[in-house]
């Protein structure tokens, strides 16, 4: 019955669209479009928009909190502190890690913006339209996505899930990592292989992840 549709994450399928006979919009709380079945809207007139600023300093928050939580170790204190356990964790500055952006886009952007007021000294961006107007900004290094991999301690993904970037981190790229790297996805579930991941911690890889987003959510498995 409704003529509108403010939608979070959930699945908008071809289904969906063809029961809401009335339905002239969908607006999208947030950038991506890939719950969202568009040829089944295009087909029945639907338009589809979306949020592209909501979301952005929210995410870029949580980005730099979970990037903290895992270098300073806060959340494995608090657990072995409830445990009634007391130990000292010594943990990484921001400041003395090479930090790794996948994605510069609106999101990704406002994380670098956050991560340079740390004053760290190199942080390495990959992009598949480089927007070289952020070097008069901040002191960058455009490279490959292996030498992200590679090179960074800090590994933070803010690229849009699609059928490139579907499965993008695997056990290929977690191989090259470093031990003690830490990997951040605020961005899309389906963006890194969830099995290939856990594997990487179980054995100790690498040092850490923070996943705020999962391929199907509510999450089950063994993450």
């Amino acid at each position: 019955d409704y003529d509108g549709l403010i939608a979070g994450t959930e699945e908008i399928t071809e289904n969906v669209i063809k029961k809401a006979k009335n339905l002239k919009i969908i607006s999208r709380v947030g950038v991506g479009l890939d719950s969202v079945n568009l040829n089944a809207a295009k087909e029945n007139k639907i338009v589809v928009t979306f949020t592209p600023d909501a979301p952005g300093p929210a995410v870029a928050e949580l980005t730099i909190g979970l990037i903290i939580g895992l270098l300073r170790k806060v959340h494995l204190s608090n657990i072995m502190m409830h445990k009634g356990k007391w130990n000292r964790f010594f943990g990484k500055r921001i400041a003395e890690c090479t930090i790794g952006i996948i994605g510069a886009g609106k999101i990704g952007t406002r994380v670098l913006r956050r991560i340079a007021a740390f004053g760290t000294p190199k942080i390495y961006v990959n992009d598949i339209h480089p927007n070289l107007e952020l070097n008069r900004e901040f002191k960058l290094e455009w490279v490959e996505k292996n030498k992200i991999f590679t090179e960074a301690d800090v590994i933070s993904i803010h690229v849009p899930l699609t059928q490139i970037t579907y499965n993008m981190i695997n056990k290929n790229q977690i191989n090259l990592m470093k031990e003690n790297s830490i990997i951040i996805n605020t961005s899309r579930g389906g963006i890194v292989n969830e099995k290939d991941l856990f594997q990487a911690l179980k054995s100790s890889k690498i040092g850490g992840a923070a996943i705020d987003v999962f391929e199907k959510e509510p999450y089950t498995g063994e993450l």
